[in-house]
């Protein structure tokens, strides 16, 4: 889970926090409870937020012009 934090540049509870609530899927693997990301996830994780971003700009934007 350290290398999902640090490539999202977050702490490691943040990425933990992620993935208990669903918003990133992981799988829990072996006894004692290792969580794994597959790399499809992550980046497809990662081009979601880039467009939640973008809808947050364009609506702000609007928004200013009104």
């Amino acid at each position: 889970m350290t290398d999902i934090a640090e490539i999202l540049q977050i702490s490691s509870s943040q990425a933990y926090a992620l993935v208990r609530s669903g918003e990133l899927p992981a799988i829990q693997i072996g006894g004692r409870g290792q969580w794994r990301v597959e790399q499809t996830m992550l980046d497809e994780y990662i081009q979601d937020k880039y467009a939640e971003t973008r809808r947050l700009v364009e609506g702000a934007k609007a928004e200013n012009k009104a």
